[in-house]
């Protein structure tokens, strides 16, 4: 299923937008509403300064304006706060578009006029389990009554990239190895004559030294061209928006066929608002995606960190061959991948293939994603019924599908056997691996679909008594249901919610919202949940003693509320989540690769993996929380701030603490009567805050925000049992997202050290190895004495954007930092054994003349498993402040266009992960094994018609 959520990543946009604690004052592209007050929120809009706390809302339409960027939720973290790859710090948040559940990747920021971020637990109960961690939700642009207007962006840049891998030219490495086999006690892997030829650079093609990352293969640039057009009008009867666009983005290889590698998307967006009676509105919506990703054979940056720069010369050229060596050359005609007229693929009887040779000769592969959206919506005004009351129905469908195309070929290369006459290397011989075949056939593969569906149906109320007492009521069902290929059961959510609220001329606030969820992984007893949550508010400033102060507008909420979930229903074993409450018995073809006994028909052994518990029912979110947002002298200063406590309640586990051990067989055959209960408890504890300054000097509109989150995530009740001195082993009372590991205490220096120290139970330790912390006492070094080491995540997200704004010219720039976390250098790229590749940080390794000043551990041709597992010598902060983006903008003068085709012209130039600040910089903008991190340097046009 990552094929169907990958087809849009690379080539969606969005565009900046606000908090609604923005000013409405110097700059109007950062008001938060601009001239409406509406916001969508869970099933209906709410006017603006009814919003009770946990709730965020972005003006999109507006601040696209003043920024261009190219992912669709790429800058909600810096000006929301509570959003840090998640909200509040919890995982899996739902994504609603105009109602409908569906991808934030597959919306563009052009698209967009509003997004909402419901954080609270009274902000998602309406729409059930699947939002109980949280909702983005995104309102498509609509049309507008008024004469057609068109609007057309179009933006082309350049991505540069900003770092690469280091690794070790080949005569290094090999002097490197030869030093890691001494270690080993083993004999020299490369001769001295080797390695000197190598250095020397004397014939590269007979003393390979291949760099995967030069010029030889990279762009130093590649391009990114996105156009777009929107089309916007209509009347009272019948209003459309339209809109259509193309992205094509290239890449850095420039290599055989993979110089063509691009990906591109193509969509087109209806919206269309009818007004069919005085009683009766419908919206119809529909989307096309097509999104294609092109690539030439191979894994290029994989094998970038793999392939050892000593073991191929991937072309060598033709003029080593000796003319009369009839023999190399029937061999080498007989080719079908004769390189520019002048290389041969080269290869070794250890590398018969290559990434070189399969750019030019391996085939291709086209990964394809079709995406068709459509919903609608009915209104229906039941006022001679009763005055203020509603019924809305809406019904969204979604068909996702995804493959891959492409030609595998088989491609043969050529090992030269090399000899020199008169101090000129020739080759003496050639030797063939492999052969070249085209099969001409087209490969379909990785075929998959993702059908969705959407259905929700409401009465609503709204009743205003005597202008000060402010009634609203829903009644609101809704289902949302999705089938994957391959999986048996669907996703579904169901979930039938009530709110009642009310407000005293928008002083006094209370509100009620309540949903029953319903989830067929419970047992039959337990599936229909239950989720209250209260919410009440308070505008101060509305009260006389309140008069004649600095602020424009106060107001205080507090909620409390209990969301039944079933998200973390699911095991590592059962991602589904279903039948959890049923005892699992293999028999049979269900259990194999065991020995049959003779008491049971030759038939393999019965294998238990879990018993009955008909008593498992949802995960509880259970959650406080306190806002706090107004305004001061005339909206200069705003804010917006939310405290909030939250506790998972029984997340699920096999507890092997509350049930006797013989209810496990932990040895072969594995099996256990154990059942799943709702067991672990989490806590989550933070404020996030938005907080912005709006000043006018002179002819300078400026505005500078300041949004961020903290919060601590941790483990209140797990299922564990330590003894009374190994309780530093114990979850429980710890960070939920952590990194556990060994206590380092440096480098042992000499054999005498080691035979005084605990013992090393992952490997026999040598001098140069690693040596750690007995925290436990036993004498031994292993798995029980990791202590916990730090967070994973980020604590404290802060982002910092400003806006000024001197006639038709407008700056824009936005900062982003990220503190408190650590990180684990474990890759490939930090951890070198065996038969490894060498990067720079080996540089430091240790040796007896380098004991004192070492940074790494000894080299070794083993697997290294005393030095390459988790420890605090590993670790790195990964703390750090990003300049994400700096635009410029010009809007032509309007004077210019007055009663012209053209109305109106804005040009931007912008740049994109500018500049990173922060100890480790070189760590956290480095890319092991994937494309690397880039700068974006882009120019826009938008043109209005």
């Amino acid at each position: 299923m990552r094929h169907i959520y990958k087809g849009l990543a690379l080539c969606t946009a969005f565009a900046f937008g606000s908090t609604h604690a923005f000013a409405q004052g110097a700059d109007p592209a950062l008001d938060t509403m601009g001239d409406s007050t509406k916001v969508q929120v869970a099933f209906r809009t709410a006017d603006q300064q009814d919003l009770l706390g946990g709730i965020s809302v972005i003006n999109v339409a507006d601040l696209s304006k003043k920024a261009y960027t190219t992912g669709s939720l790429n800058f909600v973290e810096n000006v929301v706060g509570g959003v840090n790859g998640n909200i509040w710090g919890m995982t899996e948040y739902l994504v609603v578009i105009d109602g409908i559940v569906r991808d934030a990747n597959n919306v563009l920021p052009s698209e967009i006029d509003q997004i909402t971020i419901l954080k609270g637990a009274s902000a998602v109960v309406l729409y059930g389990s699947r939002a109980s961690k949280g909702v983005i939700q995104i309102t498509t642009k609509r049309g507008k009554v008024g004469d057609t207007r068109v609007y057309i962006t179009a933006n082309t840049g350049l991505h540069t990239p900003k770092r690469y891998p280091k690794y070790l030219g080949a005569a290094e490495y090999m002097t490197l190895y030869n030093e890691a086999r001494a270690n080993d006690n083993a004999g020299a892997g490369f001769s001295a004559e080797q390695i000197y030829h190598t250095a020397q650079g004397t014939n590269p093609y007979r003393y390979p030294d291949l760099d995967m990352y030069s010029s030889d293969f990279l762009r130093k640039v590649y391009n990114r061209t996105e156009a777009v057009a929107e089309i916007t009008g209509g009347n009272e009867r019948v209003k459309f928006y339209t809109t259509g666009g193309y992205l094509r983005e290239s890449s850095l290889l420039k290599v055989g066929n993979a110089a063509d590698n691009y990906v591109s998307r193509f969509f087109v967006r209806g919206n269309i608002d009818m007004k069919l009676h005085d009683l009766i509105t419908a919206q119809a919506d529909a989307n096309v995606t097509f999104y294609d990703s092109y690539s030439a054979a191979g894994n290029w940056w994989g094998d970038a960190t793999t392939l050892r720069p000593h073991r191929v010369a991937p072309l060598i050229p033709l003029s080593y061959l000796e003319e009369n060596d009839v023999p190399s050359w029937n061999t080498i005609n007989n080719s079908n991948n004769i390189v520019d007229g002048k290389y041969f693929l080269g290869g070794t009887q250890q590398d018969p293939t290559n990434p070189i040779a399969a750019a030019y000769a391996g085939g291709d592969s086209k990964y394809v994603s079709r995406q068709y959206q459509f919903n609608t919506r009915f209104d229906i005004n039941l006022s001679p019924v009763l005055n203020g009351l509603f019924f809305r129905a809406k019904y969204g469908i979604d068909y996702a599908t995804t493959y891959s195309q492409g030609y595998s070929n088989e491609y043969a290369t050529f090992a030269p056997s090399w000899t020199n006459y008169a101090g000129a290397d020739k080759i003496a011989s050639i030797t063939q691996y492999g052969n070249d075949r085209k099969s001409g056939v087209e490969n379909i593969s990785g075929s998959s679909y993702r059908f969705t569906y959407n259905v929700s149906a409401q009465f609503d109320y709204t009743k205003t008594i005597n202008e000060d007492h402010n009634l609203f009521g829903m009644l609101v069902g809704n289902v949302w249901q999705r089938q994957v290929n391959g999986e048996y059961h669907r996703t579904t959510n169901a979930n039938l919610g009530f709110q009642a609220s009310y407000n005293y001329k928008h002083k006094y606030y209370a509100d009620l919202s309540v949903a029953l969820p319903y989830s067929a992984k419970m047992p039959s007893g337990n599936r229909l949940g239950f989720s209250p949550t209260l919410t009440l508010g308070w505008r101060p400033v509305k009260e006389d003693f309140f008069k004649n102060t600095a602020f424009d507008d106060l107001m205080i909420t507090a909620s409390a509320g209990i969301i039944a979930q079933d998200l973390d229903i699911t095991t590592d074993d059962n991602a589904m989540g279903y039948n959890l409450y049923l005892a699992q018995i293999l028999h049979g073809n269900g259990v194999t690769g065991w020995y049959g006994w003779g008491d049971n028909g030759g038939g393999p052994i019965t294998q238990f993996s879990k018993s009955n518990n008909p008593n498992l029912t949802f995960v509880k979110r259970k959650e406080i929380t306190v806002g706090l947002r107004g305004s001061l002298w005339e909206k200069t200063l705003t804010f917006d701030m939310n405290f909030f406590m939250n506790r998972m309640d029984g997340d699920i586990v096999q507890p092997r603490s509350l049930y006797p051990n013989y209810f496990e067989q932990i040895g072969y055959p594995v099996s256990n009567i154990l059942p799943w209960l709702n067991f672990n408890i989490d806590d989550r504890m933070g404020m996030d805050f938005s907080v912005y300054f709006n000043k006018r000097a002179g002819e300078v509109d400026f505005t500078v925000g300041l949004s961020g989150m903290y919060y601590s995530a941790k483990a209140k009740k797990r299922d564990e049992i330590y003894a009374p001195n190994e309780q530093y082993r114990s979850r429980a009372g710890q960070q939920i997202n952590s990194l556990w590991g060994l206590e380092s205490m440096g480098f042992f220096n000499s054999q005498a050290e080691i035979d005084k120290a605990p013992r090393q139970t992952f490997a026999t330790a040598q001098p140069g190895d690693l040596r750690y912390k007995d925290q436990n006492g036993d004498n031994k070094i292993d798995e029980n004495d990791e202590v916990y080491l730090g967070r994973w995540d980020t604590p404290m997200r802060l982002g910092i954007n400003l806006t000024a704004q001197w006639r038709d010219f407008s700056v824009f720039a936005m900062l982003d930092g990220y503190f408190g976390g650590y990180g684990m250098k474990d890759s490939s790229y930090w951890w070198a054994s065996g038969e490894g590749k060498y990067s720079e940080a080996v540089r430091g390794r240790w040796t007896p003349e380098t004991k004192n000043n070492a940074s790494y551990p000894r080299l070794t041709t083993s697997n290294g498993a005393n030095n390459f597992r988790y420890s605090d010598f590993w670790m790195y902060k990964t703390a750090r402040m990003s300049l994400s983006q700096v635009q410029v903008t010009y809007n032509l003068p309007q004077a210019w266009f007055e009663s012209k085709f053209v109305r109106g012209l804005s040009v931007y130039l912008s740049g994109y992960n500018l500049l990173t600040l922060g100890a480790e910089r070189k760590i956290t903008e480095l890319n092991v094994g994937s494309a690397p991190q880039t700068r974006f340097y882009n120019l826009g046009v938008k043109a209005t018609f």
